[in-house]
This record gives structure tokens, sequence and C-alpha cells, in this order.
């Protein structure tokens, strides 16, 4: 039987039984809570923001909307979730109990001060209840406090000047919790670094309005009447993730460890994250979908995969997708491609065909006889829009191949438009859009 690949990684200096972490939210506001998710299998946690105890959080209610897309759940959530609103008493007595229950655990204490002198007053206090590390929550993009959160994240020099002051007073690691509501996430990272920011976090959720309700024209969540632009998590922002990742890591003057998080809720998606510079994972609303149990399954796709792979330690991903990376303007377009067609398993709705005429090249034929596309590979200009309508995976019928010696698409000099005879209503019930169109000149091609 193979080894099992080891799953841990270290950072900051500290190992972690694996990458996998609760991010600071409501699944992470309570040790009851924690310790569940530690009996399932997360390797740490980021401790739901504190804040100031001089400053009352109240929630709205309902403070959060699952938004629903093309008929599938719960495919993100906004909210508008405030910093903890339990006493910072209460909060420091949890702290200190998991500690002491899961001493393989790593506590990650977020903090968010609304002023300078309570940045300084939240670290010392998580760093007395044992806090292994503190992440500065430079990032919540609906704080009703004024200059907090994504404020401080958008005005650099007070990413700086707040580093700073948890720098004087931290003996632990420190890391800085960015927005990627910003121009380039690079900057407020080097800035964190200055003022002493041992690692980056990246991304908190993104700033969003995920829906209008028609009847009542108020922005969700519906708080009574009102709405508000506010955090959207979920698998919807994780291209957005993956990219600030891979910047971060890829910035050669920043070279600071990389936690990442946003839209993390399978092991592809851990893998990914890994691939492009993370070292740690933060989850939230993958546990608000699955529980806490989805660890399990994380952990053991990624074990499967390092198998499969070949690796022996979970670190050896870490950045492994960086050196294949690089600026669009040195894409390598010397080599051209085409659409390529497993016909045999075509089941001919014509998808293909009309997105073709409508979104793409408009190179691609239709036989209405025998109900398949007609592919023109050297008119191809593979756009591939045809494979993401195909209903058939698993495999793909539609998959992309180089064409040798093809050369690369030149746009052709326009042509007047032919005006097209409307068909009639008739017509138009007869027989489905993409077969109706041009059936006369695309049913002879080969």
């Amino acid at each position: 039987m193979a080894k099992k690949p080891d799953l841990s990684v270290e950072f900051c200096g500290k190992r972690f039984i694996n990458p996998f972490l609760l991010s600071s939210s409501p699944v992470s506001n309570t040790a009851e809570m924690i310790e569940r998710a530690f009996e399932h299998g997360f390797g740490g946690v980021v401790y739901k923001s504190l804040g100031s105890p001089n400053v009352e959080i109240i929630h709205p209610a309902p403070r959060m909307q699952g938004y629903t897309a093309s008929g599938a759940r719960l495919v993100g959530v906004q909210n508008v979730e405030q910093t903890t609103d339990r006493s910072l008493k209460d909060n420091l007595a949890d702290i200190e109990y998991l500690k002491k229950a899961w001493p393989d655990r790593v506590i990650i204490v977020s903090i968010m001060g609304f002023a300078a002198n309570e940045w300084k007053e939240l670290a010392i206090a998580a760093q007395g209840a044992g806090a292994d590390m503190l992440e500065l929550n430079f990032s919540c993009p609906h704080m009703a406090v004024e200059g907090a959160g994504m404020k401080v994240g958008q005005s650099f020099g007070l990413v700086q000047r707040f580093t700073e002051i948890v720098r004087r007073q931290a003996k632990v690691p420190i890391i800085a919790k960015l927005t990627s509501n910003v121009a380039d996430i690079c900057e407020p990272a080097s800035h964190a670094k200055k003022g002493g920011a041992d690692a980056i976090t990246a991304i908190n959720s993104v700033r969003a309005l995920t829906e209008v309700g028609l009847d009542d024209f108020v922005p969700k969540p519906n708080v009574f009447g009102r709405g508000s632009m506010s955090g959207y998590t979920g698998p919807g922002i994780k291209p957005i993730g993956l990219r600030c990742i891979a910047e971060l890591a890829s910035d050669k003057d920043l070279g600071l460890p990389l936690s990442g998080c946003g839209g993390i809720e399978t092991w592809v998606d851990a893998v990914e994250y890994m691939l492009c510079g993370a070292t740690t994972l933060q989850m939230t609303t993958g546990v608000i979908h699955y529980g806490y149990r989805i660890v399990e399954d994380m952990i053991e796709g990624l074990s499967d995969y390092l198998v499969k792979k070949g690796f022996q330690r979970a670190g050896d991903l870490i950045g492994a997708a960086i050196p294949n990376m690089c600026p669009t303007s040195e894409l390598d377009i010397s080599r051209q491609g085409a659409a390529s067609y497993d016909l045999e398993r075509c089941i001919g709705c014509g998808q293909c065909y009309t997105v073709c005429r409508d979104a793409g090249a408009g190179t691609l034929g239709w036989d209405a006889v025998k109900r398949r596309p007609i592919p023109d590979e050297e008119r191809c200009y593979s756009c591939m829009v045809c494979s993401f309508v195909c209903p058939v995976s698993s495999p793909p019928v539609i998959t992309f191949k180089e064409v040798k010696g093809k050369s690369p698409y030149i746009a052709q000099p326009r042509q007047e438009p032919k005006r097209r005879k409307p068909a009639s209503p008739v017509a138009r019930l007869r027989e489905p859009e993409h077969t109706r169109r041009n059936r006369s000149s695309t049913a002879g091609k080969a």
C-alpha cells in the first residue's frame, strides 16, 4: 500500500496538520462551533473578527441572502455581517479554551480596530488569550463603522500605519487580510509588508449587489424595505481570489507567504489555490453550504490527488503554476488550432451551431439531415464557445486541438450584409432556429 502523503504545511513558522482553515466569519464565531470543525478535521481557524469593546455591534435582520443563478442554488452569499457581536471578554475566554483544548491546531485571531489605539488594545488582548497569529481585517466591504474594513484596505498609508501599530505590540506573526476592491492588490500588500506584516490573506468578500426584488424594487438582503451593496462570497469569486493570489505570488519584491480565501468548496479549488501560491486555505461559504464535514472530502480529495501525481507533500504544490503564467503579450501566437468534434457522441441539439453564428466566428456548418455540425478547421478561430454550451461532457464532445501549420486568424474585409427575408410564423413553429437558418447553404457542405 502506498504511503499516505503528508498534508501538513508550514506557515509563518507554525505547522498546520493540513492547509484547511475556517475563515473569519459566522462559521468561526464561538469555541463550540470551532471545536466541531476541529473534530471533522480542520487544521486551524481564523477566529471571527474582534472589534472595539466601545462600539456596540448590532446586525441587521436578515443579514444574509443566498444567491441562486440559472437554477443552481447557493452559488454565493451576499451578507451585511459585521464584526462579532459577542463581548470581548467572552471571545477571549473562547480563544483561551481552544488553545488549551486543541494544542495541535493553529488559532489565528482576526482583529479590526476602529481607531489607532483600538488596534493596539485588540492585539494585546488577543495575544494574551493565546492567539498563535493575528489577522488584520483591512478588507470587509460593508462595515457600518466609518473608516474601517475595506476603507482602510483602500488607503494604503493606513494599511501600513495600523500594521506598524500592531507590530509594535505583537510577538506572534501578523497577517494582513486585503481586499480585492483595489486596482492592484500588490500595492496594499507592499505597504503591509513595510508595516511589519509576516503574511497576506487574499481575498475577503467582494463588494457586490446580487439581486433586486422585482415586486418591491428592494436590493437583497431586504432589511425592512432597504438594501445595501455589501460583501459577496462563494464560488463566483474564486476566479478573483485565484488572480489575486497569483499576482501576489508573482510579486518578487513581496516574498510573503499567502493564505488563500474566496470560493473554495472542493479539493480541486484547494489544489488550484495552492498551485497559484497559497499555503493555507480559508473557507466560509462552503461550510454554509455543506457544513464542517466538507473538510473530510477536501482532505480525501487532496490526498488522492497527491498520490495520483506522485507528490509526497502538500507543500510541493505551492506556487507550481506560477512559472507557467505570463502576460498575454507573451503568449505563443505562432501555434494555432481549432475546435475538434466527436461526432459519434453528438446528440444533435445544434447549440454549437447557434453559438458559433451568434457569438463566434460563424464558420460552423450544419447538416440538417444528419443533425450534425460541419466543422471547418481552417476558418475556425478556436474561440471554443461551442464547447461551453455543449451539454455532453465527461468526456466532452468538443475539445481544442492544435492544427500544425495553420496560420493565425486574420479578420476578413467587411462585406455588405445580405438582407434576410423573415421566416413565416409557421416555419418558426415547425423547426428550431439553428436548423432553420440557411438550411440550403449548409446542408450540402462537407
